[in-house]
């Protein structure tokens, strides 16, 4: 087999791409896979942390001269989550069409404008609330990146790499929140962008807008390595209307479950839980630890991925949705209570132990997914009388279009949890009924995975192919 052919450098179009080949993969194929790997990660790194900005931000808005409600700092948590989950959808589809280089360069070069435009809104008190909600909602446009990318690098990678690609990309994408609430506190410290900053009633003063300012630099840079370094895949190409049928197929909304309830969490866990800890245990200053549960959370992504990738992602996925139920419940009986102030000591590290299940599970889910949804495929193309290779190449394809898909329902997840919690707080004054709920639903994660992907289910698998 041929090495992978670069027409030019002005357009990066790589017109034969096989990786199932080894010869081929050994050839070239998995340096320039790795290449666009590597480029992805640092440009969706950078997306997560303008995704989840309000995460950080938020905490600070009435510091500095605004005056909001828990219900609406909450609200602008969970915003960004909800746009992202929107943005997914049509994101997911983009790829094939406009080709991942160019779509990558255009969606990380975005990424100033929410950043730019919530930096100039934190240094006007009078700034609106409703501003704010825009805002919010700009960054979540960043949420949608993750869709487009994982699709993108889904076509690099052979079969028996999913796991391993996609929870690099994902779980050091998923890094960006870390950083992002590790340094966004430090640099608001330092008039870095000028002297304009807010004096605290102690006389120190804080300089909210660079937590926003400081991405501009990065991201137009990274835009500029998506441009000059990525490629794009010819045979990735397809219309809309070739993707579109996957609505149609079962499988991609049942799959969906699993990755709505474990990135989800995640995701969700990011933009509320700095708040939540707020209104638990006040007397805490959480943005100083903040960061370390996404950090855990996104480092264990990858291990959830390889580890599918060795014990199937159905058994994985399964035995970390019990781990979720498990640290839920520690959670609960540390809460404060009517008799109890609570035990930040064991909320905290339970805390952590769920960004870590969170994360791995991701990981575990997307390869499953990844798996399962083109291993159907396949089969239902040669159902169909197609060719071997007519099937996967269709496979390919179609599963690359429910990644995106699903990663827009994973990411409503994000909306779903820190929404949940405020309006728990708001209605019975804890956040007991939302957790009790996620629970429930991990519960019904775990039957649904067992019981329809369990190894026991490969007639199920074709009749609702």
């Amino acid at each position: 087999m041929a090495k992978a052919n670069t027409q030019g450098r002005a357009n990066g179009l790589i017109t034969e791409w096989h990786p199932e080949d080894k010869s081929f993969w050994e050839n070239g194929g998995k340096k320039i896979a790795n290449k666009n790997l590597i480029i992805s990660i640092i440009c969706l790194l950078l997306s997560f942390c303008v995704w989840m900005l309000f995460s950080t931000v938020a905490i600070s808005l009435n510091k500095i001269g605004f005056h909001f409600s828990t219900s609406k700092l909450f609200m602008l948590t969970a915003l960004p989550a909800a746009s992202g989950a929107i943005m997914r959808v049509p994101f997911s589809f983009m790829v094939p069409i406009f080709g991942g280089r160019l779509w990558t360069t255009l969606c990380t070069a975005f990424l100033a404008i929410p950043a730019l435009w919530l930096g100039f809104a934190v240094n006007d008190p009078t700034t609106p609330y409703s501003t704010f909600v825009l805002i919010s909602l700009l960054c979540g446009v960043a949420g949608g990146n993750f869709a487009s990318s994982m699709a993108n690098i889904s076509f690099f990678y052979p079969k028996k790499q999913q796991g391993t690609s996609l929870g690099l990309n994902g779980g050091l994408g998923n890094l960006g929140v870390s950083i992002m609430q590790l340094f966004a506190p430090l640099v608001i410290t330092i008039g870095i962008f000028g002297e304009s900053g807010t004096t605290l009633f102690d006389g120190s003063k804080i300089y909210v807008s660079n937590a926003a300012f400081m991405w501009v630099p990065l991201v137009l840079i990274a835009a500029a390595l998506a441009w000059f370094g990525m490629n794009d895949l010819k045979v990735a190409k397809s219309s809309l209307k070739e993707q579109l049928p996957i609505l149609k197929r079962p499988h991609m909304w049942i799959l969906s479950t699993q990755y709505f309830w474990t990135f989800g969490s995640f995701i969700g866990f990011c933009a509320g839980f700095a708040v939540l800890t707020k209104t638990q245990f006040p007397k805490v200053d959480i943005i100083e630890y903040a960061f370390l549960g996404p950090l855990i959370g996104s480092l264990m992504r990858p291990i959830g991925g390889v580890l599918a990738d060795k014990y199937t992602g159905v058994r994985v996925t399964a035995l970390n949705f019990v781990a979720m139920i498990v640290f839920c419940a520690v959670v609960l009986m540390a809460l404060p209570s009517a008799t109890s102030e609570g035990d930040f000591a064991l909320f905290f590290a339970a805390f952590m132990f769920l960004f870590a299940t969170a994360g791995l599970g991701s990981g575990s889910a997307y390869q499953m997914i990844a798996v399962t949804f083109r291993k159907i495929s396949v089969e239902r193309g040669l159902a169909m009388k197609h060719t071997q290779e007519e099937a996967e190449d269709e496979a390919i394809k179609s599963t690359a279009a429910a990644l995106g898909f699903i990663s827009a329902i994973g990411a409503a997840g994000g909306f779903f949890v820190p929404k949940s919690f405020g309006t728990a707080i708001a209605l019975t004054g804890s956040p007991v009924a939302a957790l009790l709920i996620f629970m429930a639903f991990y519960v019904v994660c775990i039957l649904i995975c067992l019981g329809v992907y369990g190894p026991k289910n490969r007639e199920l698998h074709m009749r609702t192919a």
